[in-house]
């Protein structure tokens, strides 16, 4: 990123937020780390979620099944495990669909609840980036003692937090990054960090705004978008310090409303140099793109689906999903749209789908909240993480014949 923006912005924004605002606030999440199992590490998490969590419906203990840390077992031993983290303000929910798919392949699939999240955005007040990446670190020695053979899978933020650990840590074996925020589409990103303990909410809280839906957040304090940027840079350095050759699959939209995903694609080709390796681009093919075999592109504008351009976090959910799926219950009608076309979205009309802030004449357009080419792309993880598997196996028989 350069730094070449000039000092008088950044300054004067800080002016005018200690101006408005005064002191931030001082609330801090408590979400208990340092367990040595996944179990106590659960349970601890979600008897803190029963107190520290804002309900949003009357069944409490639904809630706490989606956003306590879950997992999948395969119906064979196995020798193969994989941890999967969510982005900033998600929760476990993201996987509610890999999850089993993983562990129908044969993993042993663990999700984990990032500090901050699951119980109410105020927790992320100040919730710093070591919390989120000392969780990873611990639950992936917790799953090493358990299995020989580690993955790791992230989303948005997370895929930022598993891509560091895993240049740290030779021995994970593969990567699946969704939506990987290496970068965001705003030369301002850095702006939260210098302004967050001025200014705590970039869009404060409003009776006239939910706040949080029952498994992920809408607004999140500004301390949380500085981590966010905080983890952009690191992952931004391990991958200017050299390529990750192991197996990796990308999935990005095009259109993605808050990712640079043409710094991702250039990044995958440069960087992301297993044979093996493959982007999923939900968009167009460009000439350039259409050169490199391991991009697989397919189109995000399905008419026939009301579909005019992918999201940002609809990559990760099956169309049959009961939340975010076509016929799920959770429609998030608040899209960047004006108020006529969310009251609509919210009085159940008919609408299209779409990324944030997609607009054209004579519709309206809810967030689109799953992938249409959700098997397809499962496949496609398949034959990656199958790849990792037959390239570690071939790396131990070259070292035992040594």
């Amino acid at each position: 990123m350069s730094d070449s923006r000039p000092l008088s912005l950044p300054l004067t924004l800080a002016v005018l937020a200690l101006v408005s605002v005064g002191s931030a606030h001082s609330e801090e999440s408590s979400l208990p780390l340092g367990q040595t199992s996944f179990a106590t590490y659960r349970e601890e998490t979600r008897q803190w979620l029963e107190q520290a969590r804002d309900f949003q419906s009357p069944n409490h203990v639904v809630e706490l099944d989606w956003n306590a840390p879950q997992e999948w077992r395969p119906e064979q031993p196995t020798s193969r495990g994989i941890l999967l983290v969510h982005g900033l303000g998600d929760s476990p929910w993201s996987f509610s669909d890999l999850g089993p798919s993983l562990a129908k392949q044969g993993f042993l699939v663990r999700t984990l609840l990032l500090p901050g999240h699951g119980s109410k955005p105020a927790d992320l007040l100040n919730t710093r980036l070591e919390e989120w990446r000392q969780l990873l670190r611990e639950q992936a020695a917790v799953l090493a003692e358990e299995v020989p053979h580690i993955y790791l899978g992230g989303f948005s933020t997370g895929a930022n937090l598993v891509l560091h650990y895993a240049y740290e840590h030779p021995d994970v074996e593969g990567l699946l990054l969704f939506s990987p925020a290496f970068k965001s589409n705003t030369a301002y990103d850095w702006l939260p960090s210098l302004i967050s303990w001025a200014k705590p909410w970039l869009r404060a809280p409003s009776p006239d705004r939910p706040t949080q839906t029952p498994v992920r957040y809408l607004n999140v304090p500004t301390n949380a978008f500085a981590q966010f940027y905080r983890s952009s840079v690191t992952v931004r350095a391990k991958l200017n310090s050299g390529r990750y050759d192991k197996p990796v699959l990308l999935v990005v939209a095009q259109h993605d409303s808050v990712l640079d995903t043409a710094h991702i694609r250039d990044t995958f080709t440069q960087r992301f140099t297993h044979p093996a390796s493959r982007l999923v681009w939900y968009g167009t093919a460009d000439l350039e793109a259409s050169l490199e075999r391991r991009i697989l592109t397919r189109s995000d504008a399905l008419p026939e689906r009301r579909i005019s351009q992918f999201s940002h976090m609809g990559v990760l959910f099956s169309p049959h999903n009961p939340l975010y799926g076509e016929q799920g219950t959770q429609r998030i009608c608040w899209n960047g749209q004006d108020d006529l076309g969310m009251a609509g979205c919210e009085a159940g009309e008919s609408v299209w789908y779409s990324d944030w802030g997609y607009r054209v004449a004579g519709k309206y357009h809810a967030r689109l909240t799953y992938n249409p080419y959700f098997d397809w792309q499962n496949e496609v993880m398949v034959e990656v993480l199958n790849a990792a598997q037959h390239s570690t196996a071939s790396l131990t028989s070259s070292h035992s014949s040594r």
